[in-house]
């Protein structure tokens, strides 16, 4: 395999950094990103700092690590990790649960570097997010992949066995870990589920049994726990259109508030967490369990995972009892902790402003179980 195959949606090559840096340069709305993030730096200096980085881990180090890194000392109380169950010296598929459109990958960027890996990730994002061709362009520069969406049925199948073909490139030939979600969007009430069509995917590329070619990407079920959902009132808003409105579609700006929100909002306290390689697991399975259900036995056990790694806060417990309608978690929070995370949910809720027939109790009660989903399923993948 070459990469010219994957020529449409792989990461720019370094070879072909200097003309995207120069495409970028040139746009106005990349200069008013670089004026608000930059500001009094002039554009010529930031031209120059880009055309020095010469392969695009460099560009990641060089402008992407440092601003999340402050970002993350402004919009939230700091982040922390725990990247004991992999070896800093390998390379690893991780597939995580998805809670923020640009920072879930981001962050973990960061966090590869901090725990000695002496790379990052590539990141599968979708070309849903990617309206932009500036917003493309960048994403392909900051070691991204595109996953291509909404194709008709037959063009699918070759989308999907492209980008499969692609993921066991990076991470064979390339010597690349990768990022991917667990399932297509994120999971809007918290209750976080791995999709066997991803895994089929994954399954269309490599060599061999199912087993081996989900052997040979190396994954790495990755918990990714928010005190606090900068979007979770956007969330909540949207599950209400999608209920009063049969043929509800996102409007052309909404991923792009999301992105924003997601970014600049404010999320608490957040944790990583990697369960250990699956490889050995996948490799103990009964030869004889039937195509058709290997992909769920396979993402049961991811979820299974995720949902035993997640880090529990006050509010999700305060949430759990607020669903439920009882007391039976009361020892994870206290009587301001309640107080804290009932004003907390109705000053989000009081920022939709633009929903007609907005319903309260429906709402409060979205918001109730995106916090209290968490903790119910990792009670169950810990009995």
């Amino acid at each position: 395999m070459n990469h010219e195959e994957f020529s449409s949606i792989r990461p720019f090559l370094p070879e072909e950094l200097p003309e995207v840096y120069d495409r970028l340069l040139a746009n106005e709305q990349f200069r008013q990103v670089v004026a608000f993030l930059y500001p009094g730096v002039p554009i010529d200096a930031v031209a120059d700092k880009m055309h020095s980085c010469k392969d695009n881990l460099t560009f990641q180090k060089t402008f992407m690590y440092s601003f999340i890194v402050q970002l993350m000392e402004r919009a939230s109380k700091g982040y922390s990790f725990d990247l004991s169950a992999v070896d800093n010296k390998r390379r690893y598929t991780f597939i995580s649960n998805h809670r923020d459109i640009v920072i879930d990958s981001a962050l973990l960027d960061v966090i590869l570097v901090d725990a000695g890996f002496d790379t990052t990730c590539e990141i599968a994002i979708g070309d849903n997010l990617l309206k932009l061709p500036w917003v493309k362009d960048l994403v392909r520069v900051n070691k991204s992949f595109i996953v291509e969406r909404g194709l008709p049925m037959r063009q699918m199948l070759v989308a999907s066995k492209r980008l499969s073909d692609y993921m066991h490139y990076a991470i064979s030939e390339k010597n690349e870990n990768i990022w991917i979600a667990q399932r297509e969007g994120r999971a809007k009430d918290s209750d976080d589920r791995t999709s066997s069509a991803i895994l089929k995917m994954m399954a269309m590329g490599g060599e061999g049994s199912v087993v081996d070619r989900l052997v040979s990407l190396h994954l790495v079920p990755l918990t990714i726990s928010y005190e606090y959902d900068p979007c979770d009132y956007l969330k909540a808003k949207e599950l209400q259109q999608r209920r009063d409105e049969a043929d509800f579609k996102k409007g052309p700006m909404e991923d792009v508030i999301s992105m924003k929100t997601g970014i600049l909002g404010y999320k608490g306290r957040v944790h990583y967490h990697c369960a250990p390689c699956i490889d050995e697991w996948l490799l103990s399975l009964d030869k004889d369990i039937p195509k058709t259900e290997i992909f769920d036995i396979v993402a049961a056990h991811i979820d299974n995972e995720i949902h035993k790694m997640y880090s529990l806060y006050p509010c999700n417990y305060v949430a759990a009892d607020l669903l439920e309608c009882g007391s039976r978690h009361d020892a994870g929070y206290t009587k301001e902790d309640k107080e804290a995370f009932l004003k907390y949910v109705d000053d989000k809720l009081s920022q939709i402003t633009d929903l007609p027939n907005k319903d309260e109790a429906f709402l409060k009660n979205l918001m109730f179980t995106m916090y209290a989903n968490p903790l119910l399923n990792k009670e169950k993948a810990t009995e």
